[in-house]
C-alpha cells in the first residue's frame, strides 16, 4: 500500500509518499507560498532535491503540481497517480468528537469546521487540504484524517479539566485537549519497542521539544495528563509562546498597553517565549550561543525552559507513581545536549541518570544515553509524524 501523507497550512502543503512495503519514503516536499506571489515547490526523490518556482493560486494547483512532480521528470517516484492508494490528512484539533483517526466523509469534514474556533489558524487550513485533494484525486480514494488531539483522549477529567464553572464546559468545550499526539504516540511505541516491553507494561514520559513543545505522561499505552491545554499555547514556554502564566497577566497589560485582545494574543503566541526573554531569538541554538557569550537574559531564557521541563517530568513522575523510560525528542529534544543534561541534572534520587558521552553524540534513530546502573532508561528518539499518519491511515482503510 502506497499512502500521500498531507499536512496542510494556509500557504503551504508539506507532503511525503510512503511505500508501507517497509515503511519507504518514496518522495517527499513542499508548495510554499500558496496563494501569494513567488510560489515555489520542494521536491525530493531518487536522491535528488530541487526547488523550482511555480504558480498556486490555491491548494488545488499545488496538489497537481505535486501530482506533476511524482509522475514525471527526475522526482518521479511512481508511474501513474492511480498507484496511490489512500491519503492521510494531519488535522490538528478533534475536540471531544475525534477520539481516534477515522475515514474522511462529508459528515467529517462538516465536524472539523464547526471545531474551527478551538484551532481557528490550523482546521480551516486541514479543510483546504482535504478538499482541494478531493479535486484532483476524486472521491474513490480513501481519505483518513488523523488528529494531533487523539491520543490525548485517554485523558481523565480531573487532568483535563479547568477550575472555571463547569457550564463552559458543556456550552464552548473549554478544557485541556494536547496536541503533538502524533510524535507522543510514534515515539511512545517506538521506546516501548527498543525496550523490548508491550507499551501496555511501561510508564513513559515522552517530551517533544522544539520550537513547540510539550509533555506527555503515558500509562500503559494511554496518555493520562499533558502539558498543552486548549490550545497550543499552554504549557512550556516555547520559541515565541509564553507557556503558562497567571490569566489576571492577560488583563493587567491588556489595560496597561491599551490593546485589544486579538494585539495581546498576537504578543503572547509570537513575541513572547525564548524570544520574548532573551530578546535574541526564537531558536534554542542561537540562545545557547548568546549564553555562552555572556548574555544574561539568554542564558535566562535557557534556565526557565529547563527547569519548567524538569518540573513537568518530576510532576508526572508522581502523577504515575514512577516511569520506567523518559524519551526526548523534537528539534530540541533530539540535537540539545545541554538541554537534556541540565533536564536529568540531580534527578539520580529519582533513577534518572544520564551518560555524558552518550548524551553529547547520541547516534541513530533510538539512542540510549541511560548511564550504568541508573534505574531509569533515557532514550533520545527521532520523531516520526508522517509515518505515523501513514500507519494510522492504513489502519483505517484495512478495517474500514
Amino acid at each position: 500500500m502506497k499512502v500521500l501523507v498531507i499536512n496542510c497550512g494556509s500557504s503551504s502543503l508539506k507532503y511525503q509518499l510512503i511505500d508501507m512495503d517497509g515503511e519507504k519514503v518514496l518522495c517527499k516536499g513542499l508548495c510554499e507560498r500558496i496563494g501569494m506571489e513567488s510560489s515555489m515547490i520542494t521536491h525530493e526523490a531518487n536522491g535528488k532535491k530541487a526547488t523550482t518556482p511555480a504558480i498556486f493560486p490555491t491548494h488545488t494547483e499545488a496538489f497537481a503540481e505535486v501530482v506533476k512532480k511524482m509522475t514525471t521528470g527526475e522526482g518521479k517516484c511512481i508511474d501513474d497517480v492511480s498507484e496511490i492508494n489512500a491519503i492521510g490528512h494531519r488535522v490538528v484539533h478533534g475536540g471531544e468528537k475525534f477520539k481516534e483517526s477515522c475515514l474522511i466523509t462529508d459528515e467529517v469534514i462538516k465536524t472539523i469546521r464547526e471545531l474551527s474556533p478551538l484551532a481557528p489558524l490550523h482546521n480551516p487550513a486541514g479543510i483546504l487540504g482535504i478538499e482541494a485533494a478531493r479535486k484532483v484525486f476524486g472521491s474513490d480514494i480513501p481519505m483518513v484524517a488523523v488528529f494531533d488531539t487523539a491520543f490525548h483522549s485517554t485523558m481523565p477529567p480531573k487532568a483535563y479539566m479547568y477550575a472555571i464553572p463547569y457550564e463552559y464546559y458543556e456550552k464552548y468545550g473549554v478544557r485541556r485537549y494536547g496536541f503533538h499526539g502524533t510524535s507522543h504516540k510514534y515515539v511512545a511505541y517506538k521506546a516501548a519497542e527498543y525496550l523490548e516491553e508491550p507499551i501496555e507494561r511501561l510508564k513513559l514520559i515522552t517530551c517533544h521539544l522544539g520550537n513547540g513543545s510539550s509533555i506527555a505522561a503515558v500509562d500503559q499505552g494511554k496518555v493520562i495528563d499533558t502539558s498543552m491545554g486548549m490550545t497550543p499555547l499552554a504549557g512550556l514556554m516555547m520559541g515565541t509562546r509564553c507557556g503558562d502564566i497567571d490569566p489576571s497577566v492577560v488583563n493587567y497589560l491588556k489595560y496597561n498597553l491599551n490593546i485589544t485582545g486579538h494585539q495581546l494574543d498576537e504578543i503572547l503566541n509570537k513575541k513572547s517565549g525564548l524570544l520574548g526573554v532573551s530578546g535574541v531569538s526564537s531558536d534554542k541554538r542561537d540562545i545557547e550561543e548568546a549564553a555562552a557569550a555572556g548574555n544574561k537574559r539568554a542564558q535566562l531564557a535557557s534556565d526557565m525552559l529547563n527547569y519548567q521541563i524538569k518540573k513537568l517530568v518530576g510532576g508526572y513522575i508522581a502523577a504515575m507513581g514512577g516511569v520506567d523510560a523518559i524519551v526526548f525528542t523534537g528539534g530540541i529534544g533530539e540535537h540539545d545536549a545541554i538541554a537534556r543534561a541540565k533536564v536529568c541534572h540531580h534527578m539520580d534520587w529519582l533513577g534518572i541518570r544520564i551518560d555524558t558521552d552518550k548524551n553529547k553524540h547520541p547516534v541513530g534513530d533510538v539512542c540510549d544515553i541511560t548511564a550504568w546502573g541508573a534505574k531509569v532508561r533515557t532514550l533520545v528518539i527521532a520523531t516520526d509524524e508522517e509515518l505515523m499518519i501513514a500507519r494510522d491511515t492504513k489502519e483505517v482503510v484495512e478495517n474500514k
